[in-house]
């Protein structure tokens, strides 16, 4: 069972789950953001595919966050997801917390050229932003189909660029809902992967210095610019994660997909895009295991028949059904 004070604020949650949070005996008497259980994700990613999450709180704000996992007993795995852009959930759903960040993390400002913005922000938001007050630096941050976040998580990238490469510290919340900031000096930070210092602390926030004084006129050319490249060779009309796989040393990955003949090949109705061979599409009703076995598949091709091994890009939770 699962004791609360003030079940109004828990929406659908459901009586007789093997979850216990112990929201009581404190100053604030329920949790302000939305809990569900047996939760549909496939909302919550960009493929539109995928399982249940057996449970789902979206938080209103930090201070919800920290008090919701501060009261979470037991050792359920935690996956905090923002726009889902970068994932595949299976279709058997994720065990344990999801935690949503899309709602309740939008704040962006700066003062001088230090800028702050929440996880929940968009990347493509955060670059629109500093090109208003002339601060150069993200442009090529509106190229990324996602949120600080997940940008943060992973080191994203765009048009040469990498978000970490302006960051100075970064807000995490820890697995006990402690909230402290970290300099950027204290994490491993390599192509499309950040090496933490602690296990299951999740970025709430990041800090960047930026150059001031630019001619915001430019700036915004720029980010047309990006965008009319993006919108040239990427299929935007289609459900997709972006760029699937990692670009290895020296090659990218979509010329060798393209070079073994697969672009437009097919499993179900998830299909390597004709446009941009890194990217597969959800034509339609394809399942998040129609999409991992034509990634598998890919991965496989072209090992065989040029020696290189394709790591994904995509982050793939969950269970097989």
């Amino acid at each position: 069972m699962m004791p609360l004070d003030g079940e109004a604020a828990m929406d659908d949650a459901q009586p007789g789950t093997t979850f216990t949070l112990d929201c009581g005996g404190t100053d604030r008497a329920a949790l302000a953001g939305s809990l569900h259980f047996d939760h549909p994700l496939g909302e919550y990613n960009s493929w539109h595919v995928g399982g249940r999450s057996d449970c789902f709180y979206a938080p209103s704000d930090v201070e919800d966050l920290a008090f919701f996992l501060n009261r979470c007993s037991g050792d359920h795995p935690v996956t905090c997801v923002g726009l889902g852009s970068n994932l595949l959930v299976r279709d058997g759903g994720v065990r344990g917390i999801v935690i949503s960040l899309r709602r309740g993390f939008g704040e962006i400002g700066h003062s001088g050229a230090a800028v702050y913005a929440q996880a929940g922000v968009t990347c493509a938001q955060l670059a629109h932003y500093c090109a208003d007050h002339g601060l150069a630096g993200l442009e090529f941050i509106v190229g990324v189909p996602g949120t600080v976040g997940g940008a943060l998580a992973m080191n994203a990238g765009a048009f040469g660029g990498e978000i970490w490469e302006p960051v100075v510290a970064v807000d995490v919340v820890g697995r006990d809902g402690t909230v402290r900031r970290r300099g950027a000096d204290e994490f491993e930070v390599g192509y499309r992967e950040v090496g933490s210092p602690v296990r299951e602390e999740w970025f709430v926030a990041g800090h960047f210095e930026l150059s001031p004084g630019a001619d915001s006129r430019e700036l915004k050319e720029r980010i047309k610019e990006f965008l009319k490249r993006r919108r040239e060779t990427q299929p935007l009309g289609r459900p997709n994660c972006g760029s699937v796989f990692r670009n290895p040393e020296s090659l990218h990955a979509a010329r060798l997909i393209e070079e073994c003949g697969l672009k437009g090949c097919a499993i179900g109705a998830a299909q390597v895009s004709g446009k941009h061979a890194n990217f597969i599409v959800n034509n339609g009703g394809a399942s998040a295991s129609d999409i991992e076995a034509l990634i598998r598949h890919v991965q496989s091709i072209v090992a065989r028949k040029t020696g290189v091994e394709l790591r994904t890009e995509v982050k793939i939770i969950g269970e097989v059904l």
